[in-house]
């Protein structure tokens, strides 16, 4: 099968890379050449009379392939998508079918279901999950869009997926509802992904800290390779955190500072429209903000609120003005002051 694939990034290349592995043609385009160069010799093409000294556009793409068409974008959410999609859709006929495969926002997907639809495409969402480990064990695809999208494109999902099993002889894709719902239920997916990281982050931190506490000087690597033995908390999350720990188990070249990509937060925002509870997946977005600020406002105000109503101790923090030294608060005598220490200089622990 044929298919159209905007997006060289490490999911996108992957993918294609996949794909053609498995016997499809897939015709790339990315905005760098180097990323077109590799794809190529990855197994993927781009039309022919296409070079180095010439521009590529998607237009080119796009008139290369024989109806009907298939495209994928697999680019960041937001304003990108939009382009992207908007410029394979300006050259796509009435039944070719266009394809969002980023973490897009549900809501955002409905809009462009609309607008999409309007012009005879077949626009189909696919959550996709699996990383960079897609390439090798393949991708767990939820997808939403029309049934006769999904027919058309069902030979491409079911090779990016993995292998059917004794236990999942349906492989690793589904097609979970109408356009948007296939987003919706990756960016579910990926708010559960946010409680269980951070459940295993709290409790490896308390293990280390059981160092200085109770003079337990745990091996982390070591539980961590223990408990992927027919534990009730085994899974991929912390075979990959047994990984990460091998060589260093203070992951001392890391910073704790911690990024969301949006699913988390929209995961929150639906829960609230829902009325429906989700204190973990909240609070679990609520700690990786924490994790960026170098200091934190907040507790400050309430350090000040415990030293003036109850005369409560506080660290005081060092003095920026040259040449003054740290000064105790006069409420607490024998307080040891507690120097601000920069993000940037901070080893993240646990």
């Amino acid at each position: 099968m044929e298919m159209g694939l905007i997006g060289l990034g490490r999911m996108g290349m992957n993918m294609g890379t996949r794909l053609s592995q498995r016997g499809h043609r897939i015709v790339a385009w990315n905005r760098t050449r180097a990323k077109l160069d590799e794809a190529m010799e990855l197994g993927m093409v781009i039309p022919e009379g296409q070079d180095a000294d010439r521009d590529y556009v998607i237009e080119d793409m796009v008139k290369s392939m024989q109806a009907p068409r298939v495209v994928w974008v697999m680019v960041p959410a937001g304003q990108p998508t939009d382009d992207m999609l908007d410029a394979a859709a300006a050259h796509m006929s009435p039944g070719d079918v266009l394809i969002d495969g980023g973490n897009s926002y549900f809501k955002d997907t409905q809009r462009r279901s609309h607008k999409y639809s309007g012009q005879g495409l077949h626009f189909m969402d696919a959550g996709t999950s699996g990383g960079i480990w897609g390439l090798k064990v393949g991708y767990c695809l939820m997808v939403g869009g029309p049934d006769e999208g999904f027919r058309i494109i069902e030979p491409l999902i079911r090779d990016l997926a993995p292998e059917p099993s004794e236990r999942y002889p349906e492989g690793g894709y589904k097609h979970v509802g109408p356009s948007g719902a296939g987003h919706f239920v990756k960016m579910v997916h990926n708010g559960i992904e946010y409680g269980l990281m951070q459940a295993y982050a709290e409790g490896f931190e308390i293990l280390r800290a059981a160092d200085k506490t109770y003079n337990y000087d745990f091996d982390l690597h070591g539980i961590t390779r223990l408990w992927n033995q027919g534990s009730v908390v085994r899974s991929w999350l912390l075979e990959l955190a047994e990984d990460a720990m091998e060589h260093d188990q203070n992951l001392s070249g890391i910073q704790d500072y911690v990024e969301d990509s949006g699913e988390g937060r929209w995961t929150v925002l639906t829960s609230i429209e829902e009325d429906v509870p989700a204190p973990i997946i909240t609070l679990s977005l609520q700690a990786r903000f924490r994790s960026r600020q170098a200091e934190s406002y907040g507790a400050k105000v309430l350090a000040a609120l415990r030293k003036e109503f109850g005369g409560h101790a506080v660290k005081v923090a060092e003095s920026t003005e040259s040449g003054k030294s740290p000064i105790e608060n006069p409420k607490a005598p024998g307080t040891q002051p507690s120097p601000s220490v920069a993000k940037t200089d901070k080893p993240i622990e646990g």
